[in-house]
């Protein structure tokens, strides 16, 4: 028997990358959750509310922008196991700092160290997992990852209930602390032990990604099939009282919105995770749940939804839609060699979520009352270029569910 395969599907890599990405969702979707009540008691109101929260949104992506490629590449140059252990560390103080937050500027600062902290966890997480795993198992160990962690989700919006927004930030931070403090064991990768040893081998050159036409090409065909999850996440969810009010709905929760969008999310990723394994392959289950978000997104914008209760059912229908976030940071992680895994898994969903920089950005443009006047205009542009984008994208990408990972990119 090959000894590979006997390699249990929940060791510690797994579950120290499950709960390291359980408390990095936690604190990314936390400030959806907080955004209003924390402005509001830091002395902002109205129209501030909406313009400082999504600029605070948008310093937190600058930073995940360029933590995916601080620690993608130190995870190719120095080992996966310590970028994880460091990037947790990080995001961790970052959180307890941001519940310490006393006006508009240092409350960016904090938000920003936390992006480039949050940034390093998944990708080199399930770097770690795919590489440890052998190849019948590593969907199912990154499936775990994704799921466990987006619970994260569901744990802020409980906690959000019951107290203030500073001790939530404290009880995020505490959270991953705690993490550091237990010291699960965790082997480093085989896959990276044997490509270190290994003379004349360049690792982590993240600028490699851009002298060669087909790594190039892979790389953005990568980050482009995701980037319609942040507009669903990032622009339909986390102003979902905007939309609601857009449709005579008043008293709509971005918190609710949000934990009901991730409860669809978890969902999702189980979902795809397991119709991956069944179909042996990742780019037919991408297909079927791009076709599902693009009903989502256009049911979200063209129904009237005179009762709360759809509207929040279809936020649910709308996380469903983009569960296949597993599936997209699994095909990152195989698309590539070792010794530049680490620095495409990190980067790239960091460089998807980092786009929503130029979409909050097209998305304020469109609905401003010189351009469309209209929330949900802008919603239908915007979302109609992100879904065109990750369909092109993902015509004639290389299936990799069978693919063998222990090979290295000639740079």
């Amino acid at each position: 028997m090959n000894k590979s395969t006997e390699v249990k599907l929940l060791n510690a890599a797994v579950i120290v990358a499950a709960l390291g990405y359980f408390v990095d969702i936690y604190d990314l979707l936390l400030f959806g959750f907080v955004r209003v009540k924390s402005l509001t008691d830091l002395g902002f109101s109205g129209q501030e509310l909406t313009d400082h929260g999504l600029t605070l949104q948008n310093w937190q992506m600058f930073g995940m922008f360029i933590g995916g490629i601080l620690w993608g590449v130190l995870g190719d140059k120095k080992g996966r196991v310590k970028v994880l252990y460091f990037s947790i560390a990080l995001y961790s103080v970052a959180n307890i700092l941001n519940g310490f937050a006393s006006g508009y500027i240092d409350y960016t600062i904090y938000r920003f160290f936390a992006g480039i902290g949050l940034a390093g966890e998944l990708g080199v997480g399930i770097t770690l997992v795919s590489e440890v795993l052998p190849k019948q198992k590593r969907g199912l160990g990154t499936m775990i990852v994704a799921s466990v962690g987006l619970s994260g989700a569901l744990l802020a919006w409980v906690i959000n209930h019951y107290f203030d927004w500073r001790a939530c930030y404290f009880i995020g931070g505490g959270l991953g602390i705690l993490l550091l403090v237990l010291r699960v064991s965790v082997a480093e990768s085989g896959m990276f032990n044997t490509m270190r040893m290994q003379a004349g081998v360049g690792r982590g050159k993240f600028l490699s990604l851009f002298t060669s036409w087909d790594r190039f090409t892979r790389f953005l065909r990568c980050i482009f099939i995701g980037t319609t999850t942040w507009f669903v996440v990032g622009v339909l969810v986390f102003f979902s009282p905007e939309f609601g009010r857009a449709k005579g709905l008043e008293g709509i929760s971005a918190a609710n919105a949000i934990a009901i969008c991730y409860i669809g999310l978890i969902l999702g990723d189980l979902a795809s995770g397991f119709l991956s394994q069944y179909l042996r392959s990742r780019i037919k289950v991408m297909v079927i749940f791009l076709v599902l978000d693009l009903f989502a997104i256009m049911a979200y914008l063209s129904l009237p939804f005179e009762d709360p209760v759809f509207f929040y059912a279809c936020h649910f229908v709308l996380g469903f839609s983009v569960g296949f976030w597993v599936i997209f940071v699994t095909i990152g992680a195989e698309q590539f060699g070792t010794n530049l895994r680490s620095t495409v898994a990190t980067s790239v969903p960091n460089f998807a979520r980092g786009m929503q920089v130029p979409i909050n950005t097209a998305f304020m443009y469109l609905k401003n009352p010189a351009v469309t006047g209209s929330i949900v205009a802008a919603g239908y542009m915007v979302g109609a270029v992100c879904l065109v984008i990750a369909f092109l994208a993902l015509w004639g990408m290389k299936e990799t569910f069978d693919a063998d990972l222990d090979y290295v990119e000639a740079i």
